[in-house]
């Protein structure tokens, strides 16, 4: 594979906004906003952090499909995603006006920008396709995805430094890391120009999302899989949500010291991201999964138990070891048991239910947080959707669904 300027411009893209979803979502901003912006009641910022997610997700699940017709029809996807990629970095940058008691603006300018976060990654998806040649894709996604942990580290990096100025320069920050980093696509990645033409997006949306549930009905493990991946995934979404909260608030964490937890995770989510990626090589993707998935069960009762800041790094170094795992497994076994044709359809509903997935997790962590005013029983809970998630993969055949797919795949040939 020749690494030309727009695979590359591509792939920079993910450098840049890993930044967002570690900072933002997950160390700092999240901490901030429970302790800081909230304050008060037990609970109550992770109620409303949790809701603020939920929000956030349910306006792009519902928007999702819309704005992926889009990006299917549309000659302008690279100018809206970048429409939506600046509609986040003001928000993010905006975030630096908030401060205690600035609950009802923290939320909106979050929601806003996570929405604008995830409504600019349709169109970053959807360029894939049209840059990468279909034996490359799944390297070009790899090398994405590695990429975005640099990048991530190094928002983690001057984060570390930041802080102990002042913790809001680092929202600021944030938004610049987006905006510069993203200008290697902005300038390098060349848009495939197709014939225009007038399309009802809402139909075409709509025309998808019934074909798929239609076409799913004849794939019953791809059925149950998809089933299997809402649970658990809203799992790992809400660990992801809360985790920096969880560690200030029950242990008394500075921001600095969660900054140097996700550091640490960074580096044996790599690690095992090729360990486990050695394990699916030698035997299949469903073993790999699942021994993520215990490890996820383990992560949350070692959380419940857990009694000190020291303990908890170690729970941090094994929660990361899952967490590129997860994910990765997850897309390997939806490709293994879609038809080839229709693998494009297919991650896009998978796309939509990781999104919607998210939505029920991080309200129900902080709805019992504020009822029980003990984030304990909050994380606690969690282990319903590692369980439940790892139960019905169990249930998947993974010989007997690559079956269907080919079978599938034949009769539509």
């Amino acid at each position: 594979m020749k690494l030309k300027k727009s695979l590359f411009g591509w792939m920079m893209y993910d450098f840049a906004n890993s930044a967002f979803t570690t900072i933002i979502v997950s160390v700092v901003y999240s901490a901030y906003f429970a302790g800081k912006v909230v304050g008060g009641d037990s609970g109550l910022g992770e109620m409303l952090w949790g809701r603020a997610i939920g929000i956030s997700m349910a306006m792009v699940a519902i928007s999702a499909p819309i704005l992926g017709a889009v990006a299917d029809f549309s000659r302008a996807k690279k100018r809206l995603l970048f429409i939506n990629l600046y509609l986040t970095a003001v928000f993010t940058a905006l975030l630096y006006f908030i401060q205690a008691g600035d609950v009802f603006l923290g939320m909106l300018f979050f929601i806003i920008a996570n929405y604008g976060f995830n409504s600019a990654n349709v169109f970053y998806d959807s360029f894939l396709p049209d840059i990468a040649k279909p034996e490359d894709i799944g390297k070009v996604s790899g090398y994405g995805w590695a990429l975005g942990y640099v990048g991530g580290l190094l928002a983690l990096l001057y984060s570390l430094v930041l802080i102990k100025i002042n913790v809001r320069l680092v929202f600021p920050a944030i938004a610049l890391h987006l905006l510069v980093f993203s200008s290697f696509m902005l300038v390098w990645l060349k848009e495939f120009r197709r014939p225009s033409k007038r399309t009802n997006y809402l139909r075409v949306a709509y025309q998808r999302i019934r074909f798929s549930i239609t076409h799913i009905k004849k794939l019953p493990q791809l059925l149950r899989f998809i089933f299997s991946y809402f649970i658990y995934n809203d799992g790992i979404t809400t660990v992801i949500a809360f985790a920096s909260i969880y560690g200030i608030q029950r242990f008394g964490m500075t921001t600095q010291q969660m900054i140097v937890y996700f550091i640490l995770a960074q580096v044996t989510s790599i690690i095992g991201a090729a360990g486990f990626g050695l394990v699916s090589d030698r035997w299949n993707a469903k073993l790999s999964l699942n021994l993520s998935l215990v490890i996820w069960i383990t992560v949350v009762i070692w959380a419940f138990f857990c009694d000190s800041a020291k303990e908890y790094y170690y729970v941090g170094l094994l929660a990361g070891l899952a967490i590129g795992s997860s994910q990765a497994n997850s897309r390997t076994i939806l490709s293994q048991l879609t038809p080839y044709s229709k693998q494009a359809e297919f991650f896009g509903f998978y796309a939509l239910t990781g999104r919607l997935s998210a939505i029920i997790g991080p309200i129900l962590y902080g709805w019992i947080a504020h009822k029980t005013g003990d984030i304990r029983w909050s994380i606690l809970s969690l282990i319903v959707f590692f369980v439940m998630g790892w139960i019905l993969l169990n249930t998947v055949n993974l010989s007997e669904g690559i079956k269907q797919a080919t079978l599938l795949q034949d009769s539509i040939d």
